[in-house]
């Protein structure tokens, strides 16, 4: 089965594109934090965690602060940030089980007709390599291999899902590629090895560009973050605050080894998180100044910090405030690799690479590289937990969806919620309903819904334009393949 679209004449003809280019693609490096609070390192407003080195990423590039993960939890907000459409666009809005992510064994996973991030970068020359937790089906058709990864080093699902009463689960492993070589992993040194894994990486393949996707388990989604003796206890801000730290370490790192390699201005570096920090008691992560925690579809559990530099390409000490997503990456980063390297820009505004797959994500390289003008491709943005549409945004509006009945983890509750409307602009507390006030702004956004409604689904009403998960009919545990 063909899985990429792009000519074989593209990948041959690459070398002298960039012959003939001033210079050669970017290489790319993705960050991305799990469970991170969006008021969790120092450049959003955090007085705990020391982050001095994702503090310097952002003063010398771009900090957006109305950028969404397309779901509050994992599974769906990594599948999104991957294929560039929304969670039930591609089936793994909800697991195989009807839980909000995917759990160890599932039968389904990641389709491997949908076409990742890495699937749209390698037919440009890139080499490719995932580190880090993956959660997008732990069987073999669903790996980082089978979906655009030259190489994977990591774990297959959250760091919270190990063996535990009634959960006939295995340990928690660490695969490479495919295979398992360690199990249980020792949580407290996944950051560290990850890291080292990343520069490594990026020493190896110094002399082409290369795309690397470093998806950090911390702070995680244990009650009890992890960290290496190095940082466990130095945070104030107890465990959760010295997981932050330790990733901020990493950071700088993978900042120092490209500098050392003199691959510092040819290296795009984006950091960002996959959903909200999640309530806990007492509080670990802020989401400060939103409402809300993760898991939800509040502003704290689906708006996510989003850093992005590249010298000379993306202006410094910038701050964006137009409305942008995790999904709008995959035509972003496919436009900036290709206009770098030499080669015609896509046509595609809502396809990717794959000959004509709908995809919500929209080039927002006009906003990264500080173009006059430059405003959110986006009418509208959908806040979806797991099949209910819950809320939709547009410019500075986020209305709460009138209900009836509510979706609820895997229960759906028959209850009256009326509509909730809030000017972003100037509550991001989400304090003042102010739906009484504007009814026509109500009305407009109502009339948003129904069209993503007919397009993606809603609880029990089929979407028109979904496609299904993969699926393995004898799904098995790691240990035994």
């Amino acid at each position: 089965m063909m899985r990429l679209a792009a000519p074989l004449l593209l990948a041959a003809c690459l070398s002298v594109a960039i012959a003939r280019s001033a210079e050669p693609p970017p290489n790319i490096v993705l960050i991305l934090c799990d469970n991170l609070g969006y008021g969790d390192v120092g450049c959003y407003g955090s007085q705990k965690h020391r982050t001095p080195h994702i503090d310097r990423l952002a003063a010398a590039g771009m900090r957006f602060t109305d950028c969404y993960a397309a779901s509050g939890v994992c599974t769906p907000s990594r599948a999104a940030l991957l294929t560039g459409c929304y969670p039930p666009r591609v089936g793994l809005h909800r697991s195989d089980t009807g839980a909000s992510v995917l759990q160890p064994v599932a039968s389904i996973g990641l389709h491997p007709d949908e076409v990742t991030l890495a699937e749209v970068l390698k037919p440009l020359g890139y080499a490719t390599a995932c580190i880090g937790k993956w959660h997008l089906g732990d069987q073999p058709p669903f790996l980082p291999t089978r979906q655009g990864f030259d190489s994977y080093l990591g774990i297959p699902y959250s760091d919270d899902m190990t063996p535990r009463e009634g959960k006939p689960w295995p340990d928690l492993p660490l695969l490479k590629n495919e295979a398992v070589i360690e199990a249980p992993v020792d949580r407290n040194l996944l950051t560290k090895r990850y890291t080292r894994a990343a520069v490594e990486f990026i020493r190896e393949h110094r002399q082409r560009p290369f795309f690397l996707y470093l998806a950090h388990a911390m702070p995680g989604s244990t009650q009890h973050p992890f960290a290496s003796e190095q940082f466990r206890g130095k945070s104030a801000n107890g465990a959760w605050g010295d997981s932050v730290e330790e990733i901020d370490w990493s950071t700088g790192e993978i900042m120092a080894a490209l500098k050392e390699l003199d691959l510092d201005n040819r290296t795009l570096v984006l950091w960002t998180n996959d959903n909200g920090a999640p309530r806990r008691d007492p509080p670990q992560g802020s989401n400060l100044p939103l409402a809300g925690w993760g898991y939800s579809t509040t502003e704290g559990g689906m708006r996510v910090p989003l850093v992005a530099r590249w010298p000379g390409r993306i202006p410094t000490g910038q701050t964006c405030r137009e409305l942008v997503t995790l999904m709008d990456l995959l035509p972003t980063l496919e436009s900036a690799a290709r206009s770098s390297g030499g080669l015609p820009p896509s046509q595609k505004q809502d396809t990717d690479a794959a000959g004509g797959r709908l995809i919500d994500g929209r080039n927002i390289w006009p906003l990264l590289s500080g173009q006059p003008g430059a405003r959110s491709p986006h009418n509208a943005f959908y806040y979806y937990y797991m099949d209910q549409l819950q809320a939709v945004r547009s410019g500075a509006w986020k209305l709460y969806l009138p209900l009836s009945r509510v979706r609820r983890g895997n229960q759906i509750a028959n209850q009256t919620v009326p509509a909730r409307l809030y000017n972003l602009a100037d509550d991001l507390g989400e304090s003042r309903n102010l739906a009484d006030e504007h009814p026509e702004i109500v009305t407009r956004l109502l009339a948003l819904a129904e069209t993503a409604r007919d397009d993606l689904g809603d609880l029990d009403r089929p979407g028109k334009n979904v496609r299904p998960p993969g699926r393995v009919e004898q799904p098995l545990p790691q240990r035994l393949r």
